[in-house]
């Protein structure tokens, strides 16, 4: 499953949103009805998993805790239990929970992005404040790159 590039949108009064076309049919394809909506770990947006990538994240994250550390707990508490399910309705709608438009400040207009497995939601203005310059990508990619090479 890859899901990949961006596409500008926007959410209606209800905060219902449209998943892009390009985006269902690689949901299709893979055969995921149902995906999970979570905020993201360190950045100001959301993230949906495809049931089944959910399903093997939660299962990797799992396997690295052990269930007799507190704080092990703690955190597979709290990544298991700030997501809701979702499913598109007929015509490739969702909802987008109030206090999830909160923590990602998503007023209107919002960015879908494609990252591989799954799919991050923007504000149209975090999105642009989260780029890096032309030159410090470049830069960046070429030392991670010369580093997989080593």
């Amino acid at each position: 499953m890859r899901f990949l590039g961006n596409i500008e949108a926007k959410t209606d009064a209800k905060g219902r949103a449209f998943l892009p076309a390009i985006f269902r049919k690689v949901l299709q394809a893979g055969g995921d009805e149902r995906l999970v909506l979570r905020k993201d770990v360190f950045q100001p947006c959301l993230v949906l998993y495809p049931e089944s990538i959910w399903n093997e994240q939660m299962d990797a994250l799992r396997a690295r805790l052990n269930r007799w550390n507190k704080q092990h707990q703690q955190v597979f508490r709290q990544f298991v239990s700030e997501v809701e399910l979702l499913t598109l309705d007929g015509n490739g709608r969702f909802l987008l929970p109030k206090r999830y438009l909160c923590m990602a400040e998503i007023e209107q207009s919002i960015k879908f992005i494609g990252m591989g497995d799954t799919i991050e939601i923007w504000s149209n203005r975090k999105a642009e404040e989260q780029q890096m310059k032309p030159e410090e990508f470049g830069q960046a990619l070429e030392e991670l790159m010369i580093e997989g090479e080593q």
